[in-house]
């Protein structure tokens, strides 16, 4: 079976495609990519080993501008390229993302079998354009499957979101992982780990938030913070000068392994994209998420909520974010160490670490599945 995934822009979307993509030629199905060369995608899907197809295409934006004005013309020539990639595959998959719109238009018009899968808990508006092209649409969250129409020959179906290898490794392999993590990271065994990031391009207002939290955490030397912020940010946190002489800080841009970092945390402090929220309960750990409060439909806050009402998280709005008031609410979740434990129990039941399976499942049943059979 030839399967082609088109998804990208940002990290969120490619690696979860990547995750599917290995599920999928594990099985022995031929496992293309289409995207668009400026996105992250470009650099991420050829250095995993699997081909990649290059369209043009433009996000959808909802104000008028030159781009917008653009768009029809860019849309059409994206359809045409991928009509070329498509037309010899059995199945396409979208994963999210703009890339996925002329993808999912070509697939269709060449007859081929169309499966989305949406990663938050509000559907993001192109999947829900295309919702009705699609033969199957699988779910991160359940809450999402109230928000599409239903569909004549659409099934949907709720997956979870596929994580990579490598974390779904933190949730049995932690002691040895952590092990590990301490010596990479340069972190201390007897002390418990908050780990900050606002996500792969970080969040300066949480960086900032996290700088005044560490100062009126100094005096606690049973702690140590790994603040990851992204590497645009990394230079002004440094000069801020968040560490002290009892808590340990470790300030990094970007770490590459991060199934490190999440084996060191016992608590984590973050957004609520999609691919966090899958990460943090496919690993069992306890969080504290702020979600980004301009996400399309405030989808990092249905996220984040969802999460919160499985009592697997703690919510703070970024509207409320400050030094104070994340000291206060770290405090309030790292000194509880029960309540951490059943956050994390929750965080696992969450979890969903066989979603690249399921997900391959649902691909492969939408390829050989008429229509009428849904």
């Amino acid at each position: 079976m030839r399967v082609v995934i088109a998804g990208g822009g940002t990290a969120g979307h490619v690696f979860p495609g990547l995750a599917l993509a290995r599920a999928l030629s594990a099985r022995g199905h031929e496992v293309s990519f289409i995207g668009t060369e400026r996105g992250v995608e470009a650099r991420l899907i050829p250095a995993a080993g699997f081909r990649f197809d290059v369209v043009p295409a433009a996000p959808l934006l909802r104000k008028v501008s030159w781009t917008t004005i653009r768009a029809p013309l860019v849309a059409l020539r994206a359809m045409r390229a991928a009509r070329e990639v498509v037309r010899n595959a059995d199945v396409v998959v979208g994963m999210g993302g703009y890339v996925s719109i002329p993808a999912a238009l070509a697939a269709a018009r060449e007859r081929v079998p169309v499966v989305l899968h949406e990663q938050n808990a509000v559907p993001g508006l192109a999947n829900r354009m295309l919702s009705r092209r699609a033969r199957t649409v699988a779910l991160s969250f359940a809450d999402a499957e109230p928000l599409f129409p239903r569909h004549p020959g659409s099934a949907i179906t709720v997956t979870g979101n596929p994580v990579r290898e490598e974390i779904l490794r933190v949730a049995e392999g932690r002691e040895v992982l952590a092990k590990e993590g301490r010596r990479e990271l340069d972190l201390l065994e007897d002390r418990r780990t908050i780990v900050i990031f606002g996500g792969s391009q970080g969040a300066l207002h949480i960086d900032r938030a996290a700088v005044g939290a560490c100062r009126l955490l100094e005096g606690r030397s049973d702690l140590q913070v790994v603040l990851i912020t992204g590497p645009a940010h990394l230079g002004l946190i440094e000069r801020a000068g968040p560490g002290g002489e009892s808590l340990t800080v470790r300030l990094f841009g970007f770490v590459e392994r991060m199934e490190l970092v999440y084996a060191c945390a016992d608590l984590v402090v973050s957004r609520s994209g999609a691919t966090t929220a899958a990460e943090v309960t496919a690993c069992g750990l306890p969080s504290l998420l702020i979600p980004y409060p301009y996400a399309t439909g405030r989808h990092q806050e249905a996220n984040a909520r969802s999460l919160q009402r499985s009592g697997a998280a703690d919510v703070l709005l970024d509207d409320q974010v400050t030094g104070e008031s994340l000291a206060d609410r770290i405090l309030s979740l790292i000194d509880s160490p029960e309540r951490l434990r059943s956050m994390g129990e929750r965080a696992r039941a969450c979890g969903r670490p066989d979603a690249a399976e399921r997900l391959a499942d649902a691909v492969t049943a939408a390829a050989w599945r008429t229509p009428e059979a849904t």
